[in-house]
């Protein structure tokens, strides 16, 4: 069978679109297919980090002794700005390579039935509007400054200590210089392109969640035993870079935990495990809404290939064992043997068939790449040797 080519609106991206993708475009840090990501990485964390050091190196809190966190030592400000945030930016180009042909899979797999095409253009249209709405990014530089600035980051995340940002005062903490521009440009860009990935994964989150209201035409026979819906769990790798700068971010903010403060990893295995948690539940959770689908294909296959299958041995048994086949028809070569292993096999196929479109492998890679970042600190529970070791231990 045919199928009809995309409209070019068709290939589907979560990132090409929106106010600051423009804004990017026209200031020739991006391009139609987001390429200079070399260059917008380069610009964007130079405006976050270069003016903190500039103007801690001014204010003598660059290396010296005079607040007990300066500049250079603050571990979790040097991961955020020159690991964290250029992974957030080259996530981008990943993101949309590997979701752009989500869109032509549905259709070339025949998956989206005749009838239901227009409400499967319309969930990506809804979809594509979401990724440019100017008012959803003005939303989200005001929760970054009502919220992740004034509240989040002065009241949970701003260390109780003299810092090259801050210093304690009987009236609160008072910014220094560096620290205006950290509370004020540098970390609420941080934060803005955090937030504005959360927006993405809802509308990823929101598009699967209405190309699951449509009743797909599953194939309980296909051999990736989802129905072929396998190509969804392929979609779990594109956010690994997003896996690897959260984790990133994970330990940056223990690393200044446990190296000013006295704090001890195992302090933190909670928040450790939260982390791999949440985003498991970010890039797995969203593809559960197949669920259903898939499970009622299953039963209906089974009863229908069960009622297949009886009928046909039944045939079998009542010519082969029974002596209904013709005399002159040879047991030894016969199409009735193979066509009895191939009814098996579909059998079999449908019986072993899941109801959620993830490997195993898909998650384990979410939990290591978010994790990977953390090791390091286990460091300073015991020597590199017996860590290799133990990790040795445990992988063979």
């Amino acid at each position: 069978m045919s199928v009809a080519p995309l409209p070019a609106s068709q290939d589907f991206s979560l990132v090409m679109g929106g106010p600051l993708y423009q804004l990017l475009r026209r200031a020739h840090l991006s391009d139609d297919a987001l390429m200079l990501a070399r260059r917008r990485i380069i610009t964007i964390a130079l405006l976050a980090w270069l003016p903190l050091f500039v103007l801690s190196a001014l204010e003598g809190r660059l290396l010296g002794e005079s607040v007990t966190i300066p500049f250079l030592r603050d571990l979790e400000v040097q991961v955020r700005f020159l690991v964290a945030m250029p992974l957030l930016i080259a996530a981008e180009l990943v993101v949309h390579r590997r979701l752009s042909s989500v869109v032509k899979v549905f259709l070339e797999r025949h998956l989206i039935p005749e009838g239901a095409r227009a409400r499967f253009d319309a969930a990506i249209a809804s979809a594509f509007r979401l990724r440019n709405s100017l008012l959803a990014e003005i939303l989200l530089i005001a929760l970054v400054y009502g919220v992740g600035v004034l509240i989040v980051w002065r009241q949970y995340l701003a260390l109780d200590t003299a810092t090259w940002y801050a210093t304690p005062t009987a009236a609160g903490s008072e910014l220094s210089l560096a620290g205006i521009w950290y509370g004020y440009v540098s970390l609420p860009l941080f934060q803005f392109l955090l937030c504005r990935w959360y927006f993405r994964l809802f509308i990823w989150i929101r598009f699967l969640w209405q190309v699951s209201r449509i009743e797909l035409s599953l194939i309980p026979t296909h051999p990736d035993r989802v129905g072929g819906l396998g190509f969804l769990s392929n979609t779990v790798y594109a956010f690994t870079t997003l896996s690897v700068a959260h984790g990133a971010i994970l330990a940056g903010q223990l690393s200044s935990r446990i190296f000013f403060l006295g704090a001890t990893l195992p302090e933190y295995k909670v928040e450790i495990a939260a982390m791999v948690g949440f985003l498991l539940v970010l890039f797995v959770g969203p593809l559960l809404v197949f669920a259903p689908q898939l499970a009622e294909t299953k039963r209906t296959a089974l009863r229908e290939y069960g009622t297949l299958a009886d009928r046909y041995v039944r045939q079998f048994d009542a010519k082969w064992l029974r002596s209904g086949a013709p005399t002159d028809e040879s047991f030894m070569g016969s199409a009735d043997i193979q066509s009895l292993a191939d009814l098996g096999n579909s059998y079999e196929l449908i019986r072993s068939m899941r109801v959620v479109p993830v490997t195993r492998e898909a998650v384990v890679q979410v939990a290591v790449t978010t994790l990977a970042p953390v090791v390091p600190l286990a460091l300073t529970m015991m020597p590199f040797e017996e860590l290799l070791k133990t990790l040795l231990g445990v992988l063979f």
